[in-house]
């Protein structure tokens, strides 16, 4: 490493640091303005049951705020009302009101104004703190009705931002927001590499579920770099997208770090095996389980198109097995048992 890319490292670790140090600050200021907000708002609903004052007691608190402490903003008797009715609306409801305090005031009022059921609220509160919407965003995405699309389509991929127009359209349209595995006849808990083999034994079944244009190429397809060797689960060459399709296996809930593994997965592809002709290539991860904003923010650093869906292992029970085989959250609390166990037994 030369003296050039030593001092370049050391530069951005500073700059990252001092970065970091602003975004704390912001958010540590923004935690106190919200509060302050509250406060006022919770101070002015008391004095005016108490005192049976009526509204034109806001109209002269804010002419004395304002005589007061020169060249305050943010005081005028519309915003005192918004923070009367900021405080009504959250004070019997602290989990909603932590969420909102990591989020500027002007989001904030606009989902106070425009949302009406606590469900959804939750939704646009934790998506504008974790997604960083802006106004104009967040807005736009009240108008999308983007919670009931959340409710309805599974399917949270990064194509649009990471793939041409056409192309990204193209990919979403093949991706499914839910895979039904049910082919498989799984009935009981199984290990990520028991699933692989169980759909590589039925890979007719399964290229039918995935869809028109999808070519299986091997399952635990070797990459290599350096001198270590990299696997990926499923590896499929998609005739429509005209690109390699790399599909990772999951038994458990989706974690950020699956994305950043894929990521990987997708560079070593492009570099190694992508043919000139070939687009990017994409991958899927599936999940038995996920939630929607923890993927959307876990897409976001990735350079490379991914999508993340769910999978079914049975769509209906016979009837001389209900009851006996586990349900969802049973299964997963088995499978993380059942490798915590095998990671035990290989130390």
């Amino acid at each position: 490493m030369n003296d050039v890319t030593i001092y370049n490292n050391f530069f951005k670790s500073v700059i990252d640091t001092i970065n970091s140090a602003k975004y704390q600050a912001y958010k540590s200021v923004n935690k106190f303005h919200i509060g302050q907000n509250y406060e006022i708002g919770k101070i002015i609903v008391q004095n005016q049951t108490k005192n049976n004052w009526g509204k034109s007691i806001v109209d002269t608190l804010s002419k004395d705020i304002n005589r007061v402490i020169d060249g305050a903003t943010g005081y005028s008797s519309q915003n005192l009302w918004r923070m009367r009715q900021f405080y009504l609306e959250y004070k019997d409801k602290p989990e909603l009101f932590e969420l909102a305090k990591n989020i500027p005031w002007g989001q904030n009022l606009l989902i106070l104004h425009k949302i009406k059921i606590d469900k959804e609220k939750l939704y646009y509160l934790t998506a504008t703190d974790k997604l960083a919407w802006s106004r104009a965003v967040l807005l736009n995405q009240i108008k999308a009705d983007a919670y009931r699309r959340y409710l309805t389509d599974k399917k949270v991929n990064n194509f649009d931002k990471t793939l041409p127009v056409h192309l990204s359209e193209q990919a979403n349209e093949a991706l499914k927001s839910e895979y039904n595995l049910d082919f498989l006849g799984i009935t009981k808990p199984i290990l990520e590499r028991e699933l692989e083999n169980k759909l590589v034994e039925n890979i007719r079944d399964l290229l039918l579920e995935l869809g028109y244009g999808f070519s299986f190429i091997g399952n635990q397809y070797k990459l290599k770099l350096n001198q270590k060797t990299y696997l990926i689960d499923l590896l499929f060459y998609n005739r429509v997208l005209k690109c390699l399709v790399a599909i990772e296996l999951k038994t458990v809930e989706f974690e950020p770090e699956f994305a950043g593994k894929m990521n990987f997965y997708l560079e070593l592809l492009d570099e190694q095996e992508k043919l000139p002709d070939d687009n990017s290539s994409i991958g899927i991860i599936l999940c038995p389980v996920k939630d929607n904003i923890e993927v959307e923010f876990a897409l976001r650093p990735s350079n490379k198109p991914i999508g993340v869906s769910e999978y079914s292992l049975t769509d209906k029970l016979p009837d001389k097995l209900k009851g006996k085989v586990p349900t969802s959250k049973e299964l997963k609390q088995m499978l993380t048992k059942a490798i915590r166990n095998v990671g035990d037994y290989n130390k």
